[in-house]
């Protein structure tokens, strides 16, 4: 959802009198509740065609001039469906899947590799308007900050957040390699920052991160909101993460990303602003488990299998931390 905002703000600054309504789901809702100039409608995932419908009777009356379906899967395109629209823009033929084609009357362009976040952007396109520049700014309170400035003091000490669990699990890296960076940063002077959702995954996960570790570490999973996780990323200095929300939400604040890429490739779904301290096992994934080179597959082939993630070592992670390091000491970061 974060790749989103920065099209609404250039939608706003190219029509500041344009009504803009956003369907979103329960939980991207609670994430950015209070960005200016727009009308939410939370649509909740598990509430079915029930949630569909309800969605259609609430619409009952409007007209919309352009809708933007920048989701492909069945889901989306059936709740496209709901929203009366003139315009439906949706994507090229190539991007497009689960009957998408069907739902829309127009389509953006073919831009093979590109970032995630641009190809949401070109949605703007087809309405007379080019995404220039790539503006978040993030709803967040005040009282997020507050809280996130309230977890540990601010004596200097570096600090790496630790987020380490995606929604898809076979992202996902092991416990203790993410322990053995963890200490490594501890040695190097740095507090450590454990963060992540209230699922049992995650705690479970962050459980056996802080049981392999040798030094301590701050435990804040589960503690936080949606709307305090951008504030608490915002204080880390370096935030380690597989490819999930967290990698795009400390981008959208600022913070520099350690990513761990595997089964996607950073240059499409990666922190957007900067890859440098991201680890890239893409290609070494592609290899072993589809028999090609990276740059041979469809852009956006994603390669979630089992130990994928164990193509990424303690030392790739490491490495990227020290580069961090490197480049924070040189002030080129």
């Amino acid at each position: 959802m974060t790749h989103v905002v920065p099209l609404v703000r250039t939608l706003r600054q190219a029509w500041p009198e344009t009504a803009i309504t956003w369907i979103i789901g329960t939980g991207e809702f609670k994430l950015l509740e209070g960005l200016p100039g727009v009308e939410f409608l939370v649509y909740d995932k598990r509430s079915g065609i029930g949630g569909m419908l309800a969605l259609r009777r609430a619409l009952q009356g409007r007209q919309f001039d352009a809708l933007l379906q920048m989701q492909v899967a069945m889901r989306a395109n059936l709740l496209s469906a709901c929203i009366p629209a003139t315009r439906r823009i949706g994507y090229d033929a190539s991007r497009s899947k689960d009957l998408h084609g069907l739902f829309v009357n127009e389509r953006i362009a073919d831009r093979p590799g590109i970032h995630v976040l641009d190809a949401i952007g070109s949605f703007c396109e087809p309405l007379g308007i080019v995404q220039n520049e790539v503006v978040w700014n993030m709803p967040v309170p005040e009282s997020a900050h507050d809280w996130a400035r309230a977890q540990w003091p601010d004596d200097g000490t570096p600090t790496l957040v630790v987020s380490p669990c995606s929604s898809h699990v076979l992202r996902n890296w092991r416990a203790e390699r993410y322990a053995a960076v963890a200490d490594h940063a501890v040695s190097k002077g740095w507090r450590v920052v454990l963060c992540g959702g209230r699922s049992a995954l995650e705690r479970s996960v962050a459980d056996a991160i802080l049981a392999a570790m040798q030094a301590p570490a701050l435990d804040l999973v589960g503690k936080d909101t949606l709307k305090q996780l951008p504030a608490l990323l915002a204080r880390a200095d370096l935030v380690m993460t597989p490819d999930s929300g967290p990698t795009h939400i400390a981008n959208a604040m600022g913070t520099k990303v350690l990513g761990l890429h595997a089964p996607s490739n950073p240059r499409r779904s990666g922190p957007y602003s900067d890859l440098r301290y991201c680890v890239d096992r893409y290609d070494a994934a592609a290899r072993k488990f589809l028999g090609k080179a990276a740059e041979e597959l469809p852009w956006g082939t994603k390669i979630e299998r089992a130990g994928a993630m164990d193509l990424i070592t303690i030392e790739d992670a490491v490495q990227a931390f020290d580069r961090f390091c490197a480049d924070r000491r040189a002030g080129r970061y």
